[in-house]
């Protein structure tokens, strides 16, 4: 079969849904990925693993109407040219104009992964009301013909019926988000030396940097030998994006440490004691989560739809209410201040990486689910159950 992957960010093809293009390939599709920005090492990735790759125009954080239009009629081209039997389509844009040009063209099936609702959708918008109206509508018309619409955790489906996205016809079904190679991630020994804790995370005031650096002003005076670290883009385009004077004064204040943005975050990873996301975004489940644990660090994160979902409180982490330093503070001083806790933390870690969240397992539960699986292709090492739907579409 012919198949389209939409996204918004061309590097994001190989970081999050590099594993599932391969097990596509695998399976024998002609698979043409598309995002707005040209990225050379990108692309050269995609064609080693035979993918092939088409630019799309986007502004990612614009509603500006015209512009959104010459990304419907890019995506209506792409359909045109590439007759694909199916296509497959995440994060906001892709899905809604992906969506609207596939249900348009009338031929082709439309899946979904709704990786996170994200800013409109979060508390941190709540006033805008009239967008988060406009985003749904576009969104309900977007996914109106999606064959499969697969969540990463178990509230946006309540929240997408609630916003009147979806209808209760709509056949949604819950993913273990994108999943984890825990090959690629192995499992590191925590560090000797002073404690590491680590943020990795866009710069985003949603993503909860502000109340890190306070809590990290708070454990400072209770143990000084703590380090802090941010690792991560600052999104120019986001309306909650952090600036660089900010991060430049909490650096010469000694309070964290921030780190240049980097393709590969397991060096990072490995020198933590510690991982930590206070966000407060409408997450999907933040992928630095589970590469926390495959590595076997203890996450310490909000307990928020998304983040909370791949955490057994005390047992591979803990959970803090949002926009709350003071908690946040509070879990990494209880966590730090018993080693033999932490190590067993970062055990469970581990092994619930390994139990739930397997990129293999995930990538052959959304092929088996969008009957893009073929029997003599061998998609995951390991026999990956389908996972249950949250409701049916009544056909």
């Amino acid at each position: 079969m012919k198949l389209l992957v939409h996204s918004s960010l061309a590097y994001s093809l190989i970081n999050f849904r590099g594993a599932l293009l391969r097990a596509l390939v695998a399976a024998g599709h002609e698979v043409v990925a598309t995002a707005p920005d040209r990225d050379p090492e990108i692309e050269r990735e995609l064609a080693r693993i035979g993918v092939g790759f088409e630019p799309v125009p986007m502004a990612r954080a614009s509603i500006s109407p015209l512009r959104d239009c010459m990304t419907l009629a890019a995506y209506m081209r792409l359909m045109r040219r590439h007759r694909p039997h199916a296509v497959i389509a995440y994060t906001q844009k892709p899905i809604i104009y992906g969506g609207l040009a596939a249900r348009l063209a009338g031929r082709s099936r439309f899946h979904v992964l709704m990786s996170g609702l994200g800013y409109v959708f979060s508390d941190e918008a709540r006033h805008r009301v009239l967008l988060r109206r406009l985003v749904s509508m576009v969104y309900r018309q977007g996914v109106h013909a999606a064959r499969t619409i697969f969540v990463f955790n178990s509230d946006d489906r309540s929240e997408m019926l609630r916003n009147r996205i979806i209808s209760e016809r709509h056949y949604v079904v819950q993913v273990s988000g994108s999943g984890v190679d825990t090959t690629h991630f192995a499992a590191r020994p925590l560090p000797d030396g002073p404690p590491v804790v680590l943020m990795i995370a866009r710069l985003m005031r949603d993503k909860g940097v502000y109340e890190f650096v306070e809590a990290a002003r708070r454990v400072k005076a209770a143990m000084p030998e703590v380090r802090f670290q941010i690792l991560g883009r600052r999104d120019h385009e986001n309306p909650t994006a952090v600036s660089e004077a900010e991060c430049r004064n909490w650096a010469n204040a000694g309070l964290v440490e921030i780190l240049p943005e980097t393709r590969d975050v397991r060096p990072h990873l490995a020198a933590s004691s510690l991982f930590v996301l206070p966000s407060f975004h409408r997450e999907g489940l933040p992928r630095t989560i589970l590469e926390a644990l495959a590595t076997g660090r203890p996450v310490v994160t909000t307990d928020l739809p998304g983040c909370r979902d791949a955490i057994v409180e005390g047992e591979n982490g803990r959970l803090v209410p949002p926009r709350d330093p003071e908690a946040l503070a509070g879990a990494i001083l209880e966590t730090l201040a018993d080693p033999d806790a932490l190590l067993r933390m970062a055990t469970a870690a581990r092994r619930s990486a390994e139990r739930s969240y397997d990129v293999h397992d995930v990538n052959a539960a959304l092929l088996a689910c969008m009957r893009l699986s073929r029997c003599e292709s061998v998609v995951s090492p390991k026999s990956a159950p389908i996972p249950s739907p949250l409701v049916r579409t009544a056909q």
